[in-house]
């Protein structure tokens, strides 16, 4: 059982979890992930650590409700409540290394697994340009925590409620159009905002890595859901990856591939966890 020690309602669908989990703790390198087992009724779902504190002995979770377990784990847990078990630390480890200039590009709750990797950057005395970007300034997460690690922090919203108006893109292209060195790109998030910076970072031909930890499923390399082709190869991301050249993604096939059991979550999604269809 891992003790959940501390919950924070970041936003109307996203929660912070910080739970006890001193093995891992011990143990995880920036870039991977760990899959959680909220009950012995729930599925295995692979969450990326966010955070973690080896001389606490705790790892910090940031979870959108998106799906039946994620709504679960969001609406049903508290502080003092405990998983029934957490597998980890699993996935590669991002590349470490003193670059230059590292831009770090976040959307949504992309933030938590861009935050130990962009601290590690940090540390290692590399000049940390981060840009968190969301639809809205309340969808604008661990502001104060990207700040305390990075050199600039650059805000991008949909509606123009904080920072700068537009998208995530429009400040990395601004940067490599006037000419200002940059040694690497790094973006966590949703799948068509990864896309576009690698769209973006492509023309300037600066290296640009991916994390596509958001399309994995059972975490283990056994169901083949986070399967991706990879500069004509087929990838395994939770295996694999999680972090692949940005470049050589084949993103119109991972964006077909993620829009194939739209309907069938829909109705999963409505029938609460419970298909109702399976008993008629």
């Amino acid at each position: 059982m891992v003790k959940i020690l501390d919950k924070k309602q970041l936003a109307p669908t996203v929660v912070e979890f910080t739970v006890e989990a001193p093995l891992i703790a011990h143990k995880c390198k920036p870039g991977q992930f760990v899959m959680v087992l909220a009950d012995e009724n729930s599925e295995r779902i692979p969450l990326t650590i966010g955070d973690s504190d080896a001389a606490k002995g705790t790892i910090t979770m940031v979870i959108q409700q998106v799906g039946n377990t994620t709504r679960h784990i969001c609406q049903n847990f508290e502080v003092g409540d405990s998983f029934h078990d957490i597998l980890g630390p699993l996935g590669n480890p991002s590349e470490m290394g003193k670059f230059g200039t590292v831009v770090m590009v976040c959307g949504g709750i992309g933030v938590a697994p861009v935050h130990p990797i962009a601290e590690a950057y940090h540390k290692l005395g590399n000049k940390v340009i981060t840009i968190i970007g969301g639809r809205n300034k309340d969808l604008i997460l661990w502001k104060d925590k990207m700040a305390k690690i990075s050199d600039e922090l650059i805000i991008t919203t949909d509606d123009g409620s904080e920072g700068i108006h537009g998208f995530v893109t429009q400040p990395i292209h601004d940067m490599l159009a006037k000419g200002d060195k940059v040694d690497l790109v790094v973006a966590i998030g949703p799948v068509p905002m990864m896309m576009n910076v690698a769209k973006t970072t492509q023309p300037f031909n600066v290296r640009t890595t991916a994390s596509l930890s958001c399309i994995m499923v059972d975490g283990t390399g056994m169901c083949g859901g986070c399967r991706v082709r990879v500069n004509g190869e087929n990838k395994f991301t939770c295996c694999d990856g999680p972090e692949f050249d940005a470049h050589q993604v084949d993103w119109a096939n991972l964006i077909q591939r993620g829009k194939m059991y739209k309907n069938m979550e829909a109705v999963e999604y409505s029938c609460g966890g419970h298909c109702k269809c399976v008993e008629e």
